[in-house]
């Protein structure tokens, strides 16, 4: 007789350290779940706020581009500047040259807003003279789950007139 319920003891057994062993799992069941949703907005945040880092940092190296640009135009087309027939002058003023540079095409890819201001420090466009092209950016970061900001990028270049 004490072998009749050995197969049901076995079963009932079996049923028991399946049921342990459940239980033992389902806390655990949603952890990864959890930790994906914990550690997803990290990584989205920091690879969004690395793709905006290497951004600004080409469109700082386009602005200071664009004001050795500006000076480049400004050195060529002094006082003293006529065209191949003689009979025209092609000097650069301060708004020649802001036109100029506002109108070369440099990409924009930062989405910001670009200031050109060109001066002459030595008060004349004459040879010899310096010109001073300083260019700005606004450069507006957007990083997901982080408030939107304005980072100010600003580059000057300074040559000599020679015509």
């Amino acid at each position: 007789m004490a072998f009749e319920n050995a197969p049901e003891r076995r079963a009932a057994a079996g049923s028991a350290a399946r049921a342990r062993r459940w239980s033992r799992s389902r806390p655990e069941e949603g952890s990864a779940l959890v930790e994906f949703a914990l550690t997803v907005p990290i990584l989205v945040t920091f690879f969004f706020g690395l793709i905006q880092v290497c951004l600004a940092s080409y469109m700082h190296q386009v602005i200071s581009e664009t004001a050795r640009e500006g000076t480049r135009y400004a050195m060529v087309h002094g006082s003293s500047c006529v065209t191949g027939n003689g009979s025209t002058s092609c000097t650069a003023t301060a708004a020649a040259v802001n036109s100029y540079v506002a109108a070369n095409g440099w990409p924009n890819i930062g989405g910001g807003t670009l200031g050109i201001n060109t001066t002459y420090p030595d008060g004349n466009e004459n040879p010899g003279s310096r010109v001073q092209v300083n260019v700005t950016y606004l450069f507006p970061f957007k990083i997901p789950f982080v408030p939107p900001s304005t980072l100010t990028m600003s580059s000057t270049s300074v040559t000599y007139i020679v015509q």
